[in-house]
């Protein structure tokens, strides 16, 4: 979806995004991920879970979706000349005025024993409750990020340091995965020692973007075929997973 939507941010005048969306019990690989020794079995282990297991085209290691987790892109044309740096930034700057009773509480930096981390996994006092990536495609910008509104961190991080103390056995790992610890990941909702629901984030981020000025984006029919394109890419990549 959002490669779609990259390309459409490039062709269309004044043009910009931002989708939203939760994909429920999900774990999404990253290409190296895939290629660990003991891969197949490591996937059994996911799907015995209860997770489907995908392969993402970008860069990044395993993360998961769930019900308890909010995703959030904000595309872009990239002719505005927005920097790899500035558009972090400015995901950054967004869920911090999404979450003004943490505000500078959120840190922005490397969580080491975190899933999938990064320089700019976002924490507060150390536990992890997002990450941030970017993909760029075809002249449009997509900025992402995940943020753990609800549930256990704990859990989820324990999920994937199952699934790498099962992939990585019997073979040369060739890349450094994580070393979980699962105490070091949270949700919003643990941190802020309240209840929080996608629906409150979907109401906070309305209020901060301005309710009423975001219009409903309406697909074109290149559009839509180029979806249509997109999508069947990512079938065939992840074909293997489900033989």
């Amino acid at each position: 979806m959002d490669d779609t939507l990259c390309e459409a941010a490039s062709s269309r005048e004044n043009s910009g995004f931002v989708r939203t969306w939760v994909h429920d019990r999900t774990i999404v690989l990253g290409i190296q991920d895939s290629r660990l020794p003991s891969i197949e079995k490591g996937i059994a282990q996911l799907m015995d879970e209860g997770y489907h297991v995908i392969v993402r085209n970008s860069g990044g290691l395993a993360v998961v979706l769930d019900a308890g987790i909010y995703n959030i892109s904000l595309i872009l044309p990239e002719e505005r000349g927005l920097t790899i740096d500035r558009g972090y930034e400015t995901m950054v700057a967004l869920t911090r005025r999404l979450f003004p009773e943490l505000g500078t509480r959120i840190a922005d930096g490397e969580i080491p024993a975190s899933y999938c981390p990064g320089r700019f996994d976002l924490s507060v006092d150390g536990r992890k409750f997002a990450g941030i990536s970017q993909r760029r495609i075809r002249g449009g910008i997509a900025v992402q990020i995940y943020l753990a509104v609800s549930g256990s961190g704990a859990e989820r991080a324990s999920v994937i340091r199952r699934f790498y103390d099962t992939a990585a056995r019997g073979g040369d790992v060739r890349y450094s995965y994580p070393s979980i610890r699962p105490q070091d990941m949270a949700s919003l909702a643990e941190l802020m020692e309240k209840p929080l629901t996608n629906e409150d984030v979907t109401r906070r981020l309305h209020d901060t973007l301005g309710r009423g000025r975001l219009p409903e984006f309406e697909w074109s029919e290149h559009e839509e075929e180029r979806y249509r394109y997109h999508l069947e890419r990512m079938k065939k990549r992840n074909e293997r997973l489900s033989r």
